[in-house]
């Protein structure tokens, strides 16, 4: 796994980055079927990768392709949730 991180840590990083910005930009799902869809699908991704069900470079593919996409999911609940915060403390408009 430490080898994984070491060798993916630019894409981590720029799907960290994509997460915040896409967070920042859209917020929260209006719909929870659209974050849970998401969720379920990274979930069986990461199932698969764990369980080495795919061997070889295929598995490698699979195994980094989950690990992004759970970097740029957390990354946009950042964003998003950060988004919330500003939100809140902004003044309304007109006072």
């Amino acid at each position: 796994m430490t080898l994984l991180l070491g060798s993916l840590w630019p894409g981590l990083a720029a799907g960290l980055a994509l997460g915040l910005c896409a967070g920042w930009l859209g917020g929260w799902p209006r719909g929870a079927a659209a974050g849970l869809g998401l969720l379920t699908a990274a979930s069986l991704l990461g199932a698969v990768a764990m369980a080495g069900l795919v061997p070889g470079e295929a598995g490698f593919w699979t195994e980094s392709a989950a690990l992004m996409l759970w970097t740029y999911l957390g990354g946009c609940a950042l964003g998003a949730l950060a988004r919330g915060a500003r939100s809140d403390h902004e003044p309304a408009a007109g006072a």
